[in-house]
């Protein structure tokens, strides 16, 4: 098998290591080779986070370069523009129909785009999901990054791996079901 490289891009806060940490146990327990590498920058003042998971049968390096993510996961919408070189020519966008306005924005020094999604569907395979919708249905918004998760398990066809097993080792017990329902949530998303 080839090497596959999923890049989660957000903002701090939204649960972008959380869930590449879930998705990394997952993988090494099927098998695979796995690396990953994450990037806070400010993530603590809400900025820019990523997470790089690489999985195959032998992975030399932890790091996805320009044009190699087979897939880009953004939790936030304008974190899909700033990360999109990162994409494979035949890779797929997911993005997350959420806006987290950066201090520029916030600040009144420039307008958050209002055409993200357009820019992106002309360059890349995107598929577009109110994840913090399907959460709040759930019953939660803080589920919003497994919501996501469980896209990038549906999309890379790794829904033979049992996730039930890892989220109930790795969440806290109380949080279980809500986090199983997202992971299946997620999966019918995509």
């Amino acid at each position: 098998m080839e090497t596959k490289s999923v890049l989660l891009v957000g903002v701090g806060g939204q649960g972008t290591i959380l869930a590449s940490k879930l998705l990394t146990i997952g993988l090494m327990q099927a098998g695979y080779d796995v690396k990953m590498s994450e990037i806070h920058g400010m993530s603590q003042r809400g900025g820019s986070v990523s997470s790089q998971v690489r999985y195959g049968r032998v992975v030399e390096s932890p790091v996805v370069e320009k044009g190699g993510a087979d897939i880009l996961v953004s939790f936030e919408l304008m974190e899909a523009l700033r990360w999109l070189e990162y994409l494979k020519p035949t890779g797929r966008v997911i993005v997350n129909d959420f806006r987290i306005a950066p201090m520029p924005v916030i600040n009144g020094d420039m307008p958050y785009p209002d055409d993200i999604l357009q820019t992106l569907q002309q360059v890349a395979d995107v598929s577009y999901i109110d994840a913090a919708a399907i959460a709040r249905q759930i019953g939660s918004d803080r589920v919003m990054n497994i919501v996501l998760m469980g896209t990038i398990i549906k999309s890379m066809d790794l829904d033979s791996i049992d996730w039930e097993s890892i989220i109930r080792e790795n969440v806290k017990p109380a949080f279980v079901d809500l986090n199983l329902q997202a992971i299946a949530a997620g999966m019918a998303a995509v």
